[in-house]
């Protein structure tokens, strides 16, 4: 498609920024609507495996990631107590690294910086408040009162995405695993120079993944009933007695949290649509589209691959439709694999029944599917 197109995309986050970035390098004209005031990006820290790292030096800011980041390269797995039991060497998808730790709010400002020096337009504090597609483009009026019309509409909004129930009502919603994360940011242990995994306890996960030279995050799995939130008074508590059958490092971390508000809890819960995720000239991606578990730690991956990939798809395809059509035939394969792999696994390491289905997943397991994710996307 050689017409450049007007593109806006719905939410801000790690994907839409991906996406604002290819785009508007190739000539389209690309404006973000997102809804919060600043790109803040809420959570801690983020795992940007090599598939990742790969589309980022795609759209040209590798190098920026690694520098605000850690790079690393093997995963070890430890017992409770802290004792190591494997380290399992990561696989590099061409010339990208294996993995690079970094915090959120730095890789926020990394896209947030390359989408505007590409020239695309980010509207703080706007969310759709009507849209009208006619097959051929879209009306939409945004909260600010503005109103444009465009030639394609991108739902980057997240697992919560009003874009989707615009377009599918309530049918396809976030479905609770029974499981939630626990995250904290501590200092960096030295010893701790790639992701460190602790197991063989079917109440709990715990992990340490580097992010700095200076920082690391811990995070948690634990079952929960879908009620339960954190005492804001006493969350850190709360995590360190659920981890109180951890050693070693995570105990080293655990030592270090004593705020609070320090604390981030989230609910475990994916999101499938299972009907086409474009209709006319509108088009869900990343969580909106095929949330995950963060067992694979894909979940951001998949978003800038969907990225990428579309903005190719736009380059290749004689038409928005086609373009779209050509997008998730290649996309949904993946990301169903991505989905149905990491919800297996965290029923594994949890005790939580699997099915026949997942059970030949398993066999692939984490390391089998490092390498499977490192082929082209």
């Amino acid at each position: 498609m050689t017409t450049p197109l007007r593109v806006l995309v719905h939410g801000g986050g790690i994907g839409g920024l991906t996406l604002a970035v290819a785009l508007a390098r190739r000539g389209h004209t690309v404006e973000i609507a997102e809804v919060r005031d600043e790109l803040d990006a809420l959570g801690v820290g983020i795992i940007q495996p090599s598939n990742a790292l790969h589309v980022m030096r795609e759209i040209g800011v590798l190098d920026a990631c690694v520098a605000a980041g850690f790079e690393w390269e093997v995963l070890t797995i430890c017992d409770p107590a802290g004792a190591t039991l494997a380290r399992i060497p990561q696989p590099r998808m061409d010339d990208a690294p294996s993995n690079n730790g970094i915090p959120r709010p730095a890789l926020a400002e990394v896209l947030g910086e390359a989408a505007r020096a590409a020239g695309a337009t980010i509207r703080f504090g706007t969310t759709i408040t009507e849209l009208s597609d006619d097959g051929s483009g879209a009306e939409v009026t945004l909260s600010d009162g503005s109103s444009a019309r465009w030639d394609l509409v991108v739902g980057f909004d997240g697992i919560g995405s009003p874009l989707r129930t615009r377009l599918y009502g309530d049918r396809f919603t976030p479905e609770y695993t029974g499981f939630a994360n626990w995250r904290v940011t501590v200092p960096r242990q030295p010893e701790v120079r790639g992701v460190v995994m602790s197991t063989g306890n079917q109440t709990a996960k715990a992990l340490l993944t580097p992010i700095t030279d200076e920082l690391m995050y811990l995070g948690a799995v634990f079952a929960e009933e879908p009620g339960f939130r954190p005492d804001p008074e006493r969350a850190h508590e709360q995590l360190a007695e659920r981890l109180t059958a951890f050693g070693g490092p995570v105990a080293e971390a655990l030592s270090h949290v004593k705020d609070p508000d320090a604390v981030v809890h989230s609910r475990i819960s994916q999101v499938t649509v299972e009907e086409p995720w474009h209709v006319g000239r509108v088009v869900l991606a990343g969580d909106a589209a095929h949330a995950s578990t963060p067992h694979l730690a894909q979940g951001a991956a998949m978003a800038v691959e969907d990225a990428l990939v579309l903005a190719r798809s736009l380059d290749t395809e004689d038409d928005v439709a086609a373009a779209l059509a050509a997008w998730e035939a290649r996309r949904r394969p993946r990301a169903m694999f991505v989905q149905n792999l990491s919800r297996a696994i965290l029923k594994e390491e949890m005790g939580a029944a699997t099915t026949p289905e997942e059970d030949e997943l398993l066999e692939i397991g984490i390391p089998g599917a490092a390498h499977v994710l490192v082929k082209p996307y």
